[in-house]
C-alpha cells in the first residue's frame, strides 16, 4: 500500500515551446528556476506586463489515421496526434489557413474549386448553429451537401442543398469523397450516438484524399472566415521564426483612386513591408480592413524617380496598373518629393514617363506612357494556335465568343457586344478569368462601340472582380477596337466605364492613357 512516484512529467514538450516562441518568454527556463526557489519578480517577469505579439498563432495537430488501419479517429482526452505545426499570421484567418495547409489539410479555394462543395452533417442540437455556416459556404460559391436532417434545416433557409444518405444507408458519401466533389467535411455528434463507426470510416477516407474533416463548428466557422479572407499559399507571409517582429508598427497610408478603383498607397522606402501579399489581403477586406481593390508600395528606384509595386485584392502582384501609375505621380508631387510636371516611375522592370496637369498647385490629372501593346498569343499568354488572337472564335464556360487578346503588361481578353449592361459579370468574369485558355488568368473586357472615337466598357479584373475603372483594360479595349477596324487609331479614344472616363491615345509604337488622380483620405494602421 505504498505509492511510488515513477515519473513526474510537466508536459512542456509541445505547446509550451510554441507559446514561448511567439511571446518571446522563455517559459521552460523560468519554470525550472522557480521550481528551484527563484521568485518570478526577481527574474524580471513579475510586473504582469508583456507586449502583445504582432502575430496570431495557431497550433494544428497532425494525425496518422490514414496509416493506421482500424484506429479510432474520434478525438478524446488521450493523445492521438503524432505531431503538430505552427501557423503564424497577422490575422487569425491567415494563421489558421497556414496551420491547416502545413498539416496537410489544405483548405478549399472557392475560386479554383468551383463545382466542388462541403458536406455538413451535424447532430440535431447543432442545427441552428450550422445555418450561419451553410450561408457562409454558399456565399463563397461552394456547393452544399448534407445528410437528411441537416439538409432539411438548410433547405428551410432557401439555400440550394443536395441531400446525401447517411453512411450506413448508402455509399454515396464515400463516392463524393473519392470523386473529388468534396473539399471539406463538417461532421459533429459522432461520439454521442451510434454513428461513431460511420464517422471513423468517413474520416479515414477523407484523410486519405486530403480533405479537411472538422468535428467542431467553431473551427469550421474559423475556416469559413479564413476562406472569405482569400488567403492562398501564394499570398501568406513567410515568417522567419528566428527574426520575428516583436511589436506592432504603425504605418501611414493614403487612399487614392483614379476613376473609382481605390487603392491603398504606402511608402516603403525603408523596406519595412516584407510581405505585401499578406498585408494586401487583410487591408483590402471591407469592414475588417481599410477596404480597397488592392495596395500600392512606393519604393526606391535606381532607374527612375520612384519604383511602384501594385497588388490586387487577392494578394497577387500586377505586372501593370495604369491608374495606379497616375496616382503615384500625384502622390510624389503633392507630398513634395518631386516638384516637377514630368517624372518617371518604374514598374515590373519597365520605366514609364508621366506628364502631370495641375490645378491650384495640386495634380488633377496625369498622362501615362503605358508602353507598347502586344497582340501575340504567346505574350498574353493565350493557348491558341493562331500567332495573334484577333477576332478568334472560342468556347468559354460552355458559350461561344469572339475574342481579341492584348497584352498591356497584364493579359486582357476583349469581347465586343451590344448590351454590356445586361451581362452577368459575376458569372462571366470567373469563367473568363479561370478559363484553361489563359494559363496566367486574364482580365476580361466587355466593350460596346459607341462611335469611331468612343467606347463603353465593363471590366472583370483578375484577383479583384468587376471594377469601376481599369487603365490597362481601357488601353486593351482601344487597341483591340483599332485592330478590328472599329475605332480610328489616329484620334484620341474616349473610354467610358462605370467609374468615369479615360482617354487613350494610340501611336504606332506605344499607348498613352490620360485620366484623373484623386486623394480620398489618409490614415494609419498597425502592422
Amino acid at each position: 500500500n505504498e505509492l511510488y512516484v515513477i515519473e513526474v512529467n510537466p508536459r512542456a514538450s509541445r505547446t509550451v515551446p510554441y507559446i514561448s516562441k511567439v511571446t518571446n518568454v522563455p517559459m521552460v527556463d523560468l519554470a525550472a528556476r522557480i521550481m528551484l526557489g527563484a521568485k518570478l519578480r526577481d527574474l524580471g517577469r513579475g510586473t504582469g506586463l508583456c507586449p502583445t505579439p504582432p502575430y496570431y498563432a495557431v497550433k494544428v495537430p497532425v494525425f496518422s489515421f490514414e496509416k493506421l488501419s482500424d484506429a479510432n479517429s474520434i478525438l478524446g482526452p488521450e493523445m492521438k496526434s503524432t505531431g503538430e505545426v505552427l501557423g503564424l499570421g497577422r490575422t487569425l484567418a491567415e494563421a489558421l489557413f497556414k496551420g491547416l495547409t502545413a498539416a496537410g489539410l489544405a483548405p478549399p479555394d472557392p475560386r479554383q474549386d468551383r463545382g466542388r462543395g462541403v458536406l455538413l452533417s451535424v447532430e440535431e442540437s447543432d442545427s441552428q448553429e450550422v445555418l450561419a455556416l451553410a450561408r457562409q459556404f454558399h456565399t463563397l460559391g461552394m456547393e452544399l451537401f448534407a445528410t437528411p436532417t441537416t439538409a432539411a434545416a438548410i433547405a428551410a433557409l432557401g439555400l440550394a442543398v443536395t441531400t446525401v444518405p447517411n453512411a450506413r444507408d448508402s455509399d454515396e458519401l464515400f463516392r463524393l469523397v473519392d470523386g473529388g466533389a468534396l473539399r471539406c467535411i463538417v461532421y459533429t455528434g459522432a461520439v454521442k450516438d451510434d454513428t461513431v463507426g460511420d464517422y471513423i470510416s468517413l474520416h479515414r477516407r477523407a484523410m486519405n484524399r486530403g480533405v479537411p474533416c472538422l468535428t467542431s463548428l467553431d473551427t469550421a466557422a474559423a475556416l469559413a472566415e479564413s476562406l472569405e479572407s482569400r488567403f492562398t499559399q501564394e499570398n501568406t507571409e513567410l515568417v522567419d521564426i528566428n527574426a520575428m517582429r516583436r511589436w506592432h508598427r504603425t504605418m501611414r497610408f493614403t487612399k487614392m483612386h483614379a476613376g473609382g478603383n481605390d487603392y491603398i498607397f504606402l511608402e516603403n522606402f525603408d523596406g519595412g513591408v516584407t510581405a505585401p501579399e499578406s498585408l494586401c489581403v487583410s487591408l483590402c477586406r471591407p469592414h475588417f480592413g481599410v477596404g480597397a481593390d488592392g495596395i500600392v508600395l512606393m519604393e526606391p528606384s535606381s532607374a527612375a524617380d520612384v519604383k511602384m509595386r501594385s497588388f490586387n485584392r487577392d494578394g497577387s502582384e500586377g505586372r501593370m496598373a495604369g491608374n495606379n501609375l497616375r496616382c503615384v505621380a500625384k502622390y510624389m508631387y503633392d507630398k513634395g518629393y518631386l516638384r516637377r510636371e514630368t517624372m518617371t516611375v518604374e514598374m515590373n522592370g519597365a520605366v514609364h514617363s508621366l506628364r502631370l496637369f495641375l490645378r491650384d498647385g495640386r495634380v488633377s490629372s496625369v498622362e501615362a506612357d503605358m508602353g507598347p501593346p502586344s497582340l501575340r498569343s504567346a505574350d498574353v499568354p493565350v493557348k491558341l494556335s493562331a500567332p495573334q488572337a484577333v477576332d478568334q472564335a472560342v468556347t468559354i464556360g460552355g458559350e461561344e465568343y469572339r475574342i481579341t487578346c492584348v497584352s498591356m503588361g497584364n493579359p486582357h481578353c476583349v469581347v465586343f457586344c451590344e448590351n454590356i449592361d445586361a451581362l452577368d459579370l459575376e458569372r462571366l468574369g470567373p469563367a473568363f478569368e479561370y478559363s484553361p485558355l489563359f494559363p496566367e488568368r486574364v482580365n476580361a473586357e466587355f466593350v460596346r462601340v459607341v462611335s469611331k472615337t468612343e467606347l463603353r466598357l465593363r471590366v472583370w479584373e483578375r484577383g479583384i472582380g468587376e471594377t469601376l475603372t481599369c487603365g490597362t483594360g481601357a488601353c486593351a479595349a482601344a487597341v483591340a477596337a483599332a485592330e478590328n477596324g472599329l475605332c480610328r487609331p489616329d484620334a484620341p479614344i474616349r473610354v467610358t466605364m462605370p467609374g468615369g472616363e479615360l482617354q487613350v491615345r494610340l501611336t504606332p509604337e506605344r499607348v498613352y492613357l490620360t485620366g484623373p488622380a484623386v486623394t480620398v483620405f489618409e490614415g494609419s494602421f498597425e502592422y
